[in-house]
């Protein structure tokens, strides 16, 4: 049995979500829901499962409810074993996919009653819910007597999105726009472009983890590089060059998850590294708007790397609503053009409707922008208070913008995560974010909810650990 292919404690607890049935044997339950897992795909034969201590303590339980668990699973044909050297996953019903880790696990709907405390994503704002209210009234009929197949997106969207970034700093034109159903499937898109199996891509450690998704599921190999003032360390960069780098992600101006920005002569030194190695650049701008302090939006890396390395990754997601599924990628045209043909196999267009709606709603981007960052600011401040009270012992670094905190927890997170579930309460654990599945004692913790459902939340957890 190969043993190549190893998925992490952490991304078993992520995978397998609220597990634990109430009523049931923890066994039992634990190994429903990996037979569920097995069935899907989302644990291909042939995956290497965890060691059972490592497990047990991920998942909060004891090692003898793994132990019974894998022996629940080998007698049922769902996993192999040999003596000393692990459990291997085995199915005849389940295909043989690349592997996923569970990162986006969160993007689904929670389940009733359950304080979803694990995703960023912030809920509509005015200018979008004043624009749903009055969809009916979208003039569609110009676009009616046409296929409504528009690859790269409708001409006036492309134009306005140019015309909103090169107001920003990002020089554009409609030609160097490609829309997308969001910055996910943007990010995709340029990734599969970019990178085959094997191919090396650095990205910051932490960073976006639904670009890590993307790159792993490509095959490529990621290095994580560390951060320091608020951005990756360029001298880390130039190492990963010279082990030959084929692409570079990053985020310069809002950090996610951890909301920093890099300074304006860290930016200067790594747009120069990047223009003297000739290397392709993936610049994931989705969270640049959400600043709390000083100009409108985070500076970037253009203007400063040659436009011909560049890949810009845009959203109106975070700015407007996470259910408005209208994404962006800037790059030289050919480059675009080149990409809108990638992106047919998954999706022949972005709906026309939904076009015209980020029409209007561009009209409206100076607007949404102070309210994101009036709601934001005061809504960092009632979480800071709050965290604080609750979990005197977490710590942070303040952010320069975005929609959660970074926070270290100073204790197993994961494990927090677990015990989360069981009382409803919904975490995101620093190894979803790890490119290495580091970062153990991290979360990162969204600022949006009201005072109080957050204060219940986070005093329920504590609750929980005094009684572990």
């Amino acid at each position: 049995m190969a043993d190549d292919t190893r998925v992490q404690a952490a991304d078993v607890s992520r995978l397998l979500g609220s597990w634990a049935v109430p009523g049931e044997p923890l066994p039992a339950s634990l190994a429903a829901a990996f037979i569920a897992l097995i069935d899907a795909g989302l644990l291909a034969p042939g995956t290497r499962l965890p060691p059972q201590r490592l497990l047990a303590q991920a998942l909060g339980t004891a090692r003898g409810t793994v132990a019974t668990t894998y022996d629940a699973l080998e007698a049922r044909g769902y996993l192999t074993a040999r003596q000393g050297a692990g459990s291997w996953v085995r199915s005849s019903t389940s295909d043989t996919r690349a592997p996923t880790t569970g990162r986006l696990f969160s993007f689904t709907t929670a389940a009733d009653g359950v304080v979803d405390l694990s995703s960023g994503a912030l809920p509509a704002s005015t200018p979008v819910r004043t624009a749903l209210a009055g969809q009916a009234d979208v003039d569609v009929r110009p676009y009616l007597n046409t296929d409504g197949y528009f690859p790269a997106g409708l001409p006036a969207l492309r134009d306005g999105i140019a015309t909103m970034n090169t107001r920003d700093g990002i020089t554009a034109t409609a030609q160097r726009v490609l829309i997308t159903a969001g910055a996910q499937q943007a990010t995709w898109i340029a990734a599969v472009d970019a990178v085959g199996p094997g191919d090396l891509v650095l990205m910051e450690e932490p960073t976006y983890r639904g670009a890590i998704e993307c790159f792993t599921d490509i095959g490529a190999t990621i290095q994580g590089l560390r951060m320091v003032h608020g951005g990756i360390d360029v001298g880390h960069v130039r190492q990963g060059i010279k082990r030959g780098a084929r692409v570079l992600y990053c985020q310069t101006g809002i950090h996610n998850p951890t909301g920093q920005t890099m300074t304006a002569a860290a930016r200067r030194e790594l747009a120069d590294v990047i223009n003297r190695a000739g290397l392709l650049t993936i610049e994931d701008t989705s969270s640049c708007a959400l600043t709390l302090n000083g100009t409108p939006t985070a500076p970037t890396l253009a203007g400063l790397v040659d436009p011909t390395l560049l890949v810009t990754i845009g959203t109106m997601s975070k700015l407007f609503w996470g259910g408005l599924r209208i994404g962006w990628i800037i790059a030289e045209p050919a480059r675009v053009n080149r990409l809108t043909e990638q992106r047919k196999a998954i999706g022949l267009a972005t709906s026309v409707v939904d076009q015209l709606l980020a029409i209007n709603l561009l009209t409206t981007v100076d607007a949404a922008r102070r309210e994101r960052r009036e709601f934001l600011g005061a809504a960092l401040a009632d979480t800071e208070t709050v965290v604080s009270a609750v979990f005197p012992d977490w710590t942070w670094e303040r952010p320069a913008g975005g929609s959660g905190l970074w926070v270290d927890t100073h204790t197993d997170a994961v494990r927090l995560a677990e015990a989360g579930k069981r009382i409803g309460v919904k975490l995101a654990p620093g190894p979803g974010f790890s490119t290495y599945d580091g970062l153990r004692s991290y979360l990162r913790l969204p600022i949006w909810h009201q005072v109080d459902v957050l204060d219940r939340s986070l005093a329920a957890l504590r609750g929980s650990q005094r009684s572990a």
